[in-house]
């Protein structure tokens, strides 16, 4: 016993600390199967680093402030046919990000496109790439305070270190001329540097609009979309699913 105490208190000391905490039934279950020394090691160090992962993608995703977790096996193309499921696959290998591309998500509000925007967050976040969530009033808001407070070049590191940054709720509340500019300086900021993801129910035709702005909007857009994959929903909300009135053939 005294020899198992030396070397959990050992490995606790390296840092190993889940595989201090389980050394004794690791033991016993070695015994068990009549494991060799390095199999019995092998599994120990395994389980360490599963653990070790799975506390990092919690750290991660912590900081990226995702709003809740969704996956894309969650999603129901079939309730979105208008969603080509290859193209949407292919986004989730994240060869966009290595590339430094946006990805745009267009549609009436309720079809899945904060779903798939949160999706593709998680699924950087398990590839081991930096993440950040915010709503577009949010981020207006933030960095507003700091511009007003003299702090702004600071505060944008928050939106421009990521590799992935994903915008959501794009268009729901138009944009004032110091809000616009902010908007603006942001994705000036990440061209050709980093991701977006954005998730927008407005039509890029109604940006001038959104930006007060139409030249402005146009810098913008001309900004975001070229390099981009743009993905317009048209379909049913999800929260209508199940309450939508049978077809019939009357």
């Amino acid at each position: 016993m005294k020899a198992l105490a030396q070397a959990r208190e050992h490995l606790a000391e390296l840092g190993l600390e889940h595989a201090a905490e389980m050394l004794e039934d690791a033991l016993q279950s070695a015994r068990l199967e009549k494991s060799d020394y390095l199999s019995f090691l092998l599994k120990l160090l395994h389980h360490e680093r599963c653990e070790r992962q799975r506390r990092n993608m919690e750290v991660r995703t912590k900081l990226a402030h995702l709003p809740y977790r969704k996956t894309l096996a969650e999603f129901d193309f079939a309730f979105q046919p208008s969603l080509d499921e290859r193209v949407v696959r292919e986004l989730f290998t994240m060869h966009f990000v290595a590339r430094q591309e946006n990805v745009l998500l267009l549609g009436p509000p309720g079809v899945g496109k904060s779903h798939l925007a949160v999706a593709l967050g998680m699924e950087a976040i398990r590839q081991g790439l930096s993440v950040y969530f915010v709503s577009l009033t949010q981020m207006m808001n933030d960095l507003r305070k700091a511009y007003e407070e003299n702090r702004l070049e600071r505060r944008m590191r928050v939106y421009i270190r990521p590799k992935l940054l994903i915008v959501d709720e794009v268009g729901y509340m138009p944009l004032d001329p110091v809000a616009a500019n902010l908007f603006f300086h942001v994705i000036s900021a990440r061209y050709e540097r980093g991701s977006m993801v954005m998730t927008s129910n407005k039509s890029f035709g109604e940006w001038g609009e959104l930006l007060g702005d139409r030249v402005l909007a146009t810098a913008v857009l001309d900004r975001l979309l070229h390099h981009a994959h743009i993905l317009n929903i048209r379909g049913n909300s999800y929260r209508m699913k199940g309450k939508l009135p049978l077809s019939s053939d009357a």
